[in-house]
């Protein structure tokens, strides 16, 4: 596997740098800075430069656990802390080292001081420039390939930040030109949308630069400057798998209430994501770019040893790499023992037990049905098998490391239960971006690459059943119409790769109850990844009863090591009213003009 430095070659970026500074002499360069120099003839007039310009918005890709030292990206039911969250509270003014409040800088190389609202702002207008460059007479002079390559990135990444931006704080004015400092924001083009306007638009924009990207850039003359390092590019899979996701959520019950008054799925609005879902997933078969990582490779989706970069076959898009090492003091430093991290920080950030319970039995069936064989005494054997690659439970072996601390001790008055500062309050730990297990060792981590995924294909097939499920004469058994699997067999997909077998036929009977299956199976798959928060807000979930409590296990370790007195404690019911559908934009950005109103209930 190849090993990656940085999060993209230079190879543009060093050669547009490099033909600045021969426009001058050195003694020019030394009497006035080279931008002084730079003309737009040199930034957009050919490919290489211009891609160099189109590479800043690469650079606006948050990393989403590593914008502090730790900082939160799951604000809904998965994880507690050894504090409370402020979104458990109701808060949503919180930053969290993840929303905002950091100035622009794209050369930086620092993953912390990145934010989603004035980065993804910053390329936005990137974008609408590009797209007015590539389009002024006489200023780019390059192949229609070279300029399908551009414009397709400039589309895709408007709708990408728009997408980053509205999944959280709902509709916005959908700008498609770089503005003027000095006009006035008064015209109809700067008011508020809802969120299914701005997701067509949104949409339009994802299509656009599917029809001009190629499935991969090794496969193009342009890309041969750096073969073998594309994957990272965008193409039109990362196009596909947003029309699709764009399509998807603003067909969703949450969203479609807001426009239309509905708490329903807008058919109509699936089965366009569903065609999207199906061309993708069509393509991917065709061409072999894209596919499901086998099950004893299912963790390089999310993390390799020695500085390789994870992903694998499977990952579609993935967080822009700032510093390999930020992985060692900000992804790991939460999420296991601090006493073997060395980095004793003040968070330890552990599953709630009330969520490893969406994680099913080695036999395929929920613990919750009857026929399941779960044993409430008995609660971490024979569950399936993801819950092993995820989970940490007590005894388990953590590192390699000699001593008594090797096997996690999550009983009460356990070590890592009372004894070490911070305690994993719920008697867990999560190991999707931290390995721990007989090999993890101080060195090893030193060179673990962890990142988690923006888009895989495993997403995809299950947003392709959700879709299916909802679409216009949809349903478990039928097919988006450009693609052979029907919802059931998307969803069967998936499950079979984690040596499941197929979904019993009593969840597949209805639309709804398919639906519950595909909640389940979306809360394991994509655990820990991002998708929770925003899945049960577009479903119109968040507050539902039965994803407010989250929950710790009590217990002590029985002569045999099994657990033994064991109580389930509610440690936070989170507090979720119709207001938190999105979160509160900032007073400030609320008087950036008059007519674009805050979010209804802050």
């Amino acid at each position: 596997m190849k090993k990656y430095i940085n999060k993209y070659p230079r190879t543009f970026g060093a050669k547009i740098i490099l033909a600045c500074l021969l426009l001058v002499s050195c003694e020019d360069y030394l009497d006035k800075a080279p931008e002084a120099d730079i003309t737009e003839q040199v930034a957009y007039g050919n490919f290489i430069s211009f891609q160099g310009f189109i590479e800043e918005m690469y650079n606006c890709i948050m990393d989403p656990n590593k914008g502090g030292a730790w900082n939160k990206y799951l604000f809904a039911d998965e994880t507690l802390n050894n504090y409370p969250y402020a979104f458990d509270n109701g808060n949503y003014w919180g930053n969290e080292a993840y929303f905002y409040g950091q100035n622009v800088n794209t050369t930086d190389n620092n993953s912390r001081t990145k934010r989603i609202w004035e980065y993804a702002w910053y390329a936005i207008r990137k974008s609408n420039l590009a797209l007015e460059k590539l389009e002024e007479e006489g200023l780019f002079q390059g192949t229609e390939e070279e300029k399908a390559l551009l414009k397709g990135q400039a589309h895709f990444f408007r709708g990408w930040f728009y997408f980053e931006i509205c999944r959280y704080w709902g509709g916005m004015p959908y700008i498609t030109r770089a503005l003027s400092p000095t006009e006035e924001l008064t015209t109809e083009e700067f008011r508020r949308l809802n969120f299914q306007e701005t997701a067509l638009l949104m949409a339009a924009d994802f299509r656009k630069a599917a029809d001009l990207l190629p499935t991969h850039w090794d496969n193009t003359p342009s890309g041969q400057a750096t073969l073998g390092h594309n994957d990272d590019r965008i193409n039109k899979f990362h196009a596909l798998g947003y029309l699709g996701k764009s399509l998807l959520y603003a067909g969703s019950p949450m969203i479609n209430e807001e426009a239309k008054g509905s708490n329903s799925f807008d058919a109509a609005l699936c089965q366009q994501a569903a065609e999207a879902f199906g061309e993708l997933l069509t393509l991917s078969e065709q061409t072999g770019t894209y596919k499901l990582q086998s099950w004893e490779s299912w963790t390089d989706n999310f993390w390799r040893w020695n500085y390789e970069r994870p992903g694998g076959t499977e990952v579609i898009m993935r967080p822009t790499i700032f510093d390999r090492g930020r992985v060692r003091w900000s992804t790991m430093g939460a999420t296991m023992p601090s006493s073997f991290s060395m980095n004793s920080g003040s968070n330890a950030e552990v599953p709630a037990h009330s969520f490893t319970k969406n994680y099913g039995m080695a036999n395929g069936l929920p613990i919750d049905d009857p026929m399941s064989g779960y044993d409430p005494n008995d609660p971490w054997t024979g569950r399936e098998p993801r819950f092993y690659k995820d989970i940490v439970v007590d005894g388990d072996r953590i590192h390699s490391a000699a001593g008594s601390d090797r096997f996690a001790q999550l009983y009460n008055g356990g070590f890592h239960r009372s004894q070490i500062n911070p305690p994993s309050v719920t008697g867990y730990y999560y190991k999707r971006y931290t390995p721990m297990g007989e090999d993890f060792s101080s060195s090893k981590a030193n060179g673990l690459q962890a990142y988690i995924p923006y888009l895989r294909l495993a997403d995809i097939y299950l947003m392709y059943a959700e879709a299916v499920n909802f679409a216009s004469n949809g349903g478990p058994n039928s097919t988006s119409g450009n693609f052979s699997l029907t919802a059931v067999e998307a969803v069967n997909k998936i499950r079979n790769r984690a040596n499941l077998p197929d979904l019993d036929e009593k969840f597949t009977g209805s639309k709804d109850e398919l639906f519950e299956a595909i909640v389940r199976e979306r809360a394991v798959e994509l655990a820990f990844e991002g998708a929770r928060f925003c899945d049960l807000r577009r479903w119109n979930r968040n507050g539902d009863p039965r994803y407010l409590d989250k929950t710790a296990i009590d217990f002590n370790r029985g002569p045999d090591g099994k657990p033994i007195n064991i109580v389930e404690r509610v440690v936070v019911r989170r507090t979720v009213e119709k207001k938190h559908n999105w979160l509160p934009i900032q007073i400030g950005f609320t008087r950036l003009y008059e007519g674009f109103p805050q979010n209804p209930g802050w």
